[in-house]
């Protein structure tokens, strides 16, 4: 079963029919997810939505139960994970409206519960992130986006900081001579914590705006019009993921 992760901006998908909201009980807290059909060519296909932030966006970044929601999930039959996160841009290059493919993450976070595998009765692993944004399921992705007409930046690079303060000047410019694409609050442990269980984990980055100092400070009307227009480019790809799934 396909699992939707949304973000900032992003808190109901319209094709997401006949859904039910749903608590699911973990072993590290409550997940609130809503569970539902999309029609697709083939027939209906199962989805799972859950969104990070809650529907009302009153969780922050650096306070969300990633390990409770990723657990859920896999609970509940997903086998693969499409994350959607609003970010902002580390490159002239990669303008607002940039729809981000990310292949790979730097972690400047702290204090998160980042693991399932804490010791003890919860035992002792070491996972492997080489290739923690499942190249197979990237290729799906990018094959979604091209169908659906909508352009990507393949390769990217996601920076996740801690939040929930936006970075400094000095951060961005480290930051981008590092590597990094973009930059966001939300990307990990999330994508840490869907490889520590099995399950294939993508992410689409959408930019609403470039990181400070790299352009003048940018308003809420204008991240909103981005963002709006970012989630009309999503919704698009979503529907030919669901029918490739």
């Amino acid at each position: 079963m396909l699992g939707l992760i949304a973000g900032t901006g992003f808190y109901n998908w319209e094709a997401l029919e006949n859904q039910q909201e749903k608590q699911v009980y973990t072993p590290y807290g409550t997940a609130t997810v809503f569970v539902g059909e999309v029609a697709a060519p083939a027939g209906r296909k199962p989805v799972v939505f859950l969104p990070r932030h809650a529907k009302n966006h009153t969780i922050p970044p650096h306070k969300i139960n990633y390990r409770a929601n990723i657990w859920a999930l896999q609970s509940l039959g997903v086998d693969k994970i499409i994350a959607v996160n609003a970010v902002g841009s580390l490159l002239k290059e990669v303008p607002p409206g940039s729809i981000v493919l990310v292949d790979d993450f730097l972690d400047f976070t702290y204090g998160r519960e980042h693991t399932f595998f804490t010791g003890g009765e919860a035992g002792l692993q070491h996972t492997d992130m080489t290739n923690c944004y499942d190249r197979n399921w990237q290729e799906v992705i990018a094959a979604a986006a091209d169908k659906a007409g909508v352009p990507l930046v393949k390769d990217g690079i996601y920076v996740c900081v801690q939040g929930p303060r936006f970075e400094t000047r000095a951060e961005i410019r480290a930051y981008a001579k590092l590597g990094g694409t973009v930059s966001g609050m939300t990307g990990v442990p999330e994508v840490t914590l869907a490889n520590e269980l099995g399950l294939k984990y993508g992410s689409l980055a959408l930019v609403t705006n470039f990181c400070c100092g790299l352009a003048s400070a940018v308003s809420d009307d204008e991240v909103r019009a981005v963002m709006a227009q970012n989630t009309a480019q999503l919704a698009k790809i979503l529907l030919q993921l669901v029918c490739a799934y």
